[in-house]
C-alpha cells in the first residue's frame, strides 16, 4: 500500500492524486509538518517494513525490492539506500545499474538517511512513532535514528540500492513562504538531548573525522561514496 500525506499543497498535487486511485491519500487542511505527516502515514499502515520517502525523490527500478532483501539478510532494523542529490542531470536508471553492481557489498553501519528509511514495523512498537515537537524546521529523523540505536536496534545505509534526491526543496519553499523554523527546532533537538556547547563541536568533529573517512575507502576502492551530490555536471564525494 503507498500512502500520500498532503500536507495542505497549493500547487495542484491534489488534482494530480485524484488521479491516483490506487494511492491511499490522507489530505491535510493544514501543514502539520513531517512528523506528525509520517505518524498518520505509520497509522494506517499494515506492512512489517514501512517505508519512509521524501517527496523530491525520483527511483530508478527494483530499488525497494533490493533495499527490503539486504535489510533481510543483514538483520537490520532501518535501512536506507544510496543518494546522490542535486541536480538531475543524468541517466538514472544507467547510473543506479552501474553504481549498484559496484557498492553492493558497501555498507555504513548506524547511520540513515532521512530522504528514504525502511523501518520494521518492530522499531515503533518499542520506542514509538515520531516526535511532533519537530515542527517545520526538521530533525525529527536525526532524533528517531537516535531513540532507536540508544534501544538497540540496528541500521545503516546501503550500496545495493540508490536513489536521486533533488534536496531540501521543501525546506526552500517554506523559507521563502514564510520563514524557517530550523533554528527553534535545533534547540529543541538540543535541549531534548542535552547536548551543550563543548559536546556538539566534539560530536561535529568526530562526524567530520567519520566521514572524511568513510568517503576516502570508498572512493578508492569502489570509485563511489554511498553519498553524492551532482553540481554543475559534476560528481562530489560525501
Amino acid at each position: 500500500m503507498i500512502i500520500v500525506i498532503d500536507n495542505a499543497s497549493s500547487d495542484g498535487t491534489d488534482a494530480f492524486l485524484a488521479t491516483r486511485p490506487r494511492l491511499r491519500i490522507i489530505k491535510n487542511p493544514e501543514n502539520r509538518a513531517c512528523a506528525a505527516a509520517w505518524n498518520q502515514g505509520l497509522k494506517i499502515s499494515t506492512t512489517p517494513w514501512i517505508l519512509f520517502l521524501n517527496n523530491d525523490v525520483v527511483l530508478p527500478k527494483k530499488w525497494l525490492e533490493d533495499l527490503v532483501q539486504f535489510a533481510e539478510s543483514e538483520q537490520l532494523d532501518i535501512v536506507s539506500p544510496a543518494v546522490g542529490e542535486g541536480d538531475l542531470d543524468y541517466d538514472l536508471e544507467k547510473y543506479a545499474a552501474t553504481f549498484t553492481s559496484r557498492m553492493k557489498s558497501v555498507k555504513r553501519l548506524q547511520t540513515a538517511s532521512g530522504a528514504c528509511f525502511l523501518v520494521h514495523r518492530r522499531v515503533f512498537e518499542a520506542i514509538g512513532g515520531f516526535d511532533e515537537n519537530f515542527r517545520k524546521g526538521g530533525n525529527e529523523d536525526d532524533d528517531f535514528f537516535w531513540r532507536a540505536k540508544n534501544a538497540g536496534f540496528r541500521m545503516a545505509i546501503s550500496g545495493c540500492s540508490y536513489i536521486h534526491h533533488f534536496g531540501s526543496v521543501t525546506q526552500r519553499a517554506l523559507l521563502a513562504e514564510r520563514g524557517s523554523t530550523r533554528a527553534e527546532t535545533i534547540g529543541y533537538f538540543r535541549k531534548k538531548w542535552g547536548i551543550g556547547w563543548v559536546e556538539r563541536r566534539w560530536m561535529r568533529l568526530r562526524l567530520k573525522t567519520s566521514r572524511a573517512w568513510l568517503k576516502w575507502n570508498e572512493k578508492l576502492n569502489y570509485g563511489h561514496t554511498l553519498l553524492e551530490r551532482r553540481i554543475n555536471g559534476k560528481t562530489c564525494h560525501r
